[in-house]
């Protein structure tokens, strides 16, 4: 009998109530196999890591990069989490340790183009050529500034910010002593000798927390004692540093730290309480970058108008206002990157339109993106004018 009953196997076992069972049996089965494919698209879902470190930034900076960087980037992108680790003035140094020991974040920021070349050596930086062509960088950016990113052909960085240095100047000290704005070197000193006499310091500046401040005034005489043709012919190797133009510019400098200008404490002050002399009538002038635009609404709030900038006086016989172009800061993608695609987004959402009028509607100095077309651009009325200006003047002498 039971050999008859299963004469016909596998299908005549398959009964009606045997089948009922079997189906059961499938059915449970295949919860059980439900069960961790729904978790493994689960966990296949969760958030990208991305991080960034950035470096010093008061707690309203912090608040705008949140607001308009971390917020809309990741609502464009939910699939990322992007982490902005501050890591203050001591950036650079902990971006070498974590590099050399394939760590650090997955965006690269760097003080300058200056930092790159042994990180692009060592083989810590990831080409962005693809990107570039990808997210259409080449169309939107300045081509000098492409070029300023490159080695050997290949491009590692895209500038987060481009300035210059100028002189800042208390405007209404200037019109209640009747001073003319200088031009060349010879009022700018005839100015800081009066001040002296009055017990003002002529120039505003510290090194406290950025000891390379001082690698700004050299940048000064260069460009504006020795001039831009003798400094272009230096960097080519066509005449040597030691050269006479150099070392005048060199004496011009420590003729002015003799005679007082930068004042007794100029190694005791940051850069930011520095400026704040400039506001409190302590100092008239203030010989620094276009990224001090950020200190006018702490210490002129109400009175922005007291401030002006401009380009900083030449020597006699040299163009004047000479303004020397650089480049602030740098972003790159680590080659180490878990999450380089992502890290490429997050860079090119800050090359956006909308962040850059945005970012600067807030935060004047910092974020001056080498964009190549601004006229979309939409800076709100809060904006310091003089910041504006300034940026158009820059932008002039770059094309």
């Amino acid at each position: 009998m039971i050999k008859s009953r299963f004469k016909n196997w596998p299908y005549t076992f398959l009964t009606k109530d045997l089948f009922k069972i079997k189906r059961t049996y499938i059915m449970k089965r295949l919860v059980l196999i439900l069960i961790p494919l729904f978790f493994s698209i689960t966990c296949t879902g969760k958030k990208a890591s991305l991080n960034w470190w950035f470096e010093s930034a008061n707690p309203d900076q912090r608040k705008w990069i949140n607001e308009l960087m971390e917020v809309p980037f990741e609502t464009m992108y939910p699939e990322y989490d992007l982490s902005i680790d501050y890591r203050g003035n001591t950036l650079d140094q902990q971006l070498r340790v974590a590099l050399l020991s394939g760590r650090g974040p997955d965006i690269i920021q760097t003080p300058g183009p200056g930092y790159l070349a042994t990180m692009v050596q060592a083989g810590q930086l990831m080409p962005l050529d693809d990107y570039a062509i990808e997210f259409g960088w080449k169309d939107r950016i300045l081509e000098v500034f492409l070029n300023m990113g490159s080695y050997d052909g290949k491009l590692y960085f895209l500038p987060k910010t481009y300035e210059t240095i100028g002189l800042f100047y208390n405007n209404k000290m200037f019109e209640e002593n009747r001073w003319n704005v200088p031009k060349t070197i010879p009022e700018l000193e005839m100015i800081a000798d009066k001040m002296i006499k009055m017990n003002i310091v002529p120039f505003a500046a510290g090194s406290a927390d950025w000891r390379q401040t001082s690698e700004w005034f050299v940048s000064i005489v260069f460009n504006s004692v020795a001039g831009p043709d003798n400094l272009y012919r230096a960097l080519k190797g066509e005449i040597p540093w030691t050269s006479k133009p150099f070392i005048n510019a060199i004496d011009k400098l420590k003729e002015w730290w003799d005679k007082g200008y930068f004042g007794a404490n100029y190694h005791s002050l940051t850069q930011e309480q520095s400026f704040a002399t400039l506001s409190d009538g302590t100092a008239g002038m203030a010989p620094t970058g276009t990224w001090a635009f950020q200190y006018i609404p702490t210490y002129f709030e109400g009175r922005e108008h007291e401030v002006e900038f401009v380009g900083f006086p030449s020597a006699e016989g040299l163009p004047t206002p000479i303004y020397m172009l650089s480049i602030g800061s740098t972003f790159s993608i680590a080659t180490n990157s878990s999450n380089p695609y992502g890290a490429a987004r997050a860079i090119d959402f800050i090359f956006s339109d909308d962040f850059y009028g945005k970012i600067n509607t807030v935060w004047q100095g910092e974020w001056n993106m080498p964009l190549d077309d601004l006229s979309k651009i939409i800076i709100g009325e809060n904006a310091i004018p003089q910041y504006g200006s300034s940026m158009v003047n820059l932008a002039n002498a770059v094309s």
